[in-house]
C-alpha cells in the first residue's frame, strides 16, 4: 500500500479514499484484499469506487456539471421515486379496504 495508508487510518478523508480506489484501479490491491487490509466491508469500498468514476465522468465531459447540481438531480430522482411507491402504497390499502381485506 501506498504511504498515505501506512499510517493507522483513524478517518477515511477524501485524500486517503482517492489513493486506495487509485490502488485498486492501477491493480496494486484488490477489493477484497483492502477490506481485509482496512477492515472495511467491500460494499463501502465499491461505492467509492463508483463515486469516484461517476466524479471522473462528470469531469471529463465537454459540459460539467457542478456537485450541487449533481446531488439535487439524484435527490428529486429520488423524491420522485419515493412519491411513487407512497402512491402505490396508499392506492394498495385503499383497495384492500374496499376489498375487505385484513391489514397485514
Amino acid at each position: 500500500m501506498s504511504t498515505l495508508m501506512d499510517e493507522a487510518i483513524k478517518r477515511w478523508t477524501a485524500k486517503r479514499k482517492t489513493a486506495l480506489v487509485l490502488e485498486i484501479i492501477q491493480g496494486k490491491t484488490s477489493v477484497s484484499e483492502a477490506s481485509r487490509t482496512y477492515d472495511l466491508p467491500p460494499s463501502e469500498i465499491e461505492s467509492w469506487m463508483e463515486d469516484g468514476r461517476r466524479g471522473m465522468e462528470n469531469a471529463l465531459k465537454a459540459n460539467p456539471q457542478d456537485v450541487r447540481e449533481q446531488y439535487e438531480r439524484q435527490l428529486k430522482e429520488l423524491q420522485e421515486a419515493y412519491g411513487e411507491a407512497m402512491l402505490e402504497l396508499r392506492a394498495r390499502k385503499k383497495l384492500q379496504s374496499l376489498l375487505g381485506e385484513d391489514e397485514k
